[in-house]
């Protein structure tokens, strides 16, 4: 892998998209679009691997969309038909990391993350690249994308998710399969096994997650959040503690403005209108 040299600026030409220019660096792109914000890896040169700057940068792109009411939805992909090749190696060799202290690797894979994450996967999400996409809450792939945890073959372990989510996402006994013998997942496999939510043909997974992203973007942000909240702290309780605990965190939804909004817009045969509250 080489380091990154990519100077190129990026102009928007649609209508219907915003270039957030405050979070945009030489290596990562940023876009708006009605409450979806879309996060782009851009080192082609180096298929999109992360040294410590595009780690920097992508931990303060993910701040942006958590610190924004009005983004309801992110967006992670890769640019040039590549998700991301993983750590750049070469980076680190010369004493380059891509680990962001408390958030882990590219800023994301320990990161505490609140707003619901897509991963949006074209060609290779190898080592680093696979244990990103696991840190979102969705996976879009197309069909010629490729999935692996690698590090077997160079004498070390994948740390930053592989050995945690892995086996949570798939059947533990192909994941211990893809994490000892360091084979690679083809994205058909992948989603015969759940780990990816719909397949594209190439060329068209942010598209499909763009989709996937709006049914989810439209819907009551209160309930949102706390539905992602439940489903990521469910693991740490047992059933009962986990009811108590769901219910403590619901019950100010249920309470809401917006839960009441929902019913009247139902029998009022109108769309909602949600306000947060």
């Amino acid at each position: 892998m080489t380091t990154d040299t990519d100077t190129n600026t990026h102009t928007n030409t649609g209508t219907d998209t915003d270039t957030d220019t405050d979070t945009d660096t030489p290596t990562v792109r940023t876009e708006e679009r009605d409450g979806i914000f879309v996060i782009t890896i851009d080192r082609p040169e180096a298929r999109n691997a992360i040294d410590g700057a595009t780690a920097r940068a992508l931990a303060a792109a993910v701040d942006r969309l958590e610190s924004r009411d009005d983004l309801r939805v992110g967006i992670i992909s890769g640019a040039d038909g590549v998700f991301s090749a993983g750590m750049d190696l070469k980076a680190f060799a010369a004493g380059d990391t891509p680990i962001v202290e408390g958030r882990g690797f590219a800023g994301i894979t320990r990161a505490q993350i609140k707003t619901p994450l897509i991963a949006a996967v074209e060609g290779y999400a190898l080592g680093g690249g696979t244990e990103m996409a696991l840190a979102c809450d969705m996976i879009v792939a197309a069909r010629n994308a490729t999935f692996g945890q690698t590090e077997v073959h160079y004498g070390i372990v994948p740390p930053e998710g592989g050995m945690v989510r892995l086996p949570e996402r798939i059947p533990r006994n192909i994941a211990l399969e893809l994490l000892l013998t360091g084979e690679p997942l083809p994205a058909e496999r992948a989603e015969r096994f759940g780990l990816v939510n719909y397949l594209t043909e190439p060329g068209q997974a942010l598209k499909r997650a763009l989709e996937l992203a709006t049914s989810i973007a439209h819907n009551a942000p209160l309930a949102v959040a706390a539905v992602k909240r439940v489903v990521d702290e469910r693991r740490a309780f047992s059933d009962r503690d986990a009811f108590v605990e769901q219910d403590r965190i619901v019950a100010p939804v249920l309470a809401s403005h917006d839960a009441q909004e929902g019913a009247h817009a139902f029998a009022e045969r109108r769309p909602p209108h949600w306000q947060g509250r």
